[in-house]
């Protein structure tokens, strides 16, 4: 019998689920490690394409395999396409309030802010992109998997039937697309998979030579023959790269 994929086989329970706003989608899920002191801490934004019909539960597994690491992880619900204040600017902001939410989070649990990253998958890799650039916190650097990186070239491409077009509406890709708002002046690691055809990875190439084409310490990390979503099962012999690339920006600290 052939395993269960990762997103059709359920996560454990967070230990905390905790509002960051008032709308109902504007919440986090909060795993601690058991430690004596104050553990470092790994912002996670799922994918989903940025639709409603997506949530945070299937990266909920990311979110473990770092807590037995001794990685905190607070992974971010936002409001999405087809909720209410979901798309641009309304998604993006909830990134950034969720993300400058840490703070507060470490007045109640054992989190070290000074050893910070944020990370996602696919349009998630988008949104951590979007926060390391913005800044709402202190971060030590960014681990985009398989992101969205370039949102006028995923229009071109019409990814997800024209996706791009219903999270931006009215928005300039200026105002939402990281490779449109370069330097980034913070580490990035971007980690995709050759054969993803889901999100193609000339998107993560396109971004990595701006990035460092404007000075940024940017490193695109490609992995042979590998789709789109080996990336967040730890059961896959690609996720302990993912691993690495975010314990090595929490070491920088």
């Amino acid at each position: 019998m052939q395993a269960p994929g990762i997103l059709d086989l359920p996560p454990p329970e967070p230990d905390f689920v905790i509002a960051y706003g008032s709308d109902p989608n504007q919440f986090g899920h909060l795993r601690l490690p058991k430690a004596a002191s104050r553990v470092p801490v790994a912002i996670v934004i799922h994918g989903g394409f940025w639709r409603a019909a997506y949530d945070l539960r299937h990266i909920g597994h990311v979110c473990e395999a770092l807590r037995k690491d001794g990685i905190a992880t607070w992974s971010l619900e936002y409001r999405r396409i087809g909720q209410a204040g979901g798309g641009w600017p309304g998604t993006g902001e909830d990134i950034l309030a969720g993300t400058a939410h840490v703070r507060r989070l470490a007045s109640s649990h054992p989190l070290d802010l000074a050893r910070v990253v944020v990370m996602g998958h696919s349009a998630g890799g988008h949104l951590a992109l979007y926060a390391g650039i913005r800044k709402p916190l202190v971060l030590c650097g960014v681990v985009a998997l398989a992101p969205v990186a370039d949102l006028r070239r995923a229009a071109e491409l019409k990814l997800s039937r024209g996706v791009v077009g219903e999270l931006l509406g009215s928005a300039a890709y200026e105002d939402a697309s990281p490779i449109e708002m370069l330097p980034a002046h913070i580490p990035q690691r971007l980690v995709h998979g050759t054969a993803d055809d889901i999100v193609p990875m000339e998107l993560s190439r396109r971004y990595e030579d701006r990035a460092r084409a404007k000075g940024d310490d940017c490193r695109l990390i490609p992995l042979p023959a590998a789709g789109h979503f080996e990336l967040i099962d730890p059961r896959t012999k690609e996720f302990p790269i993912v691993r690495d690339a975010v314990t090595h920006l929490l070491s920088l600290a």
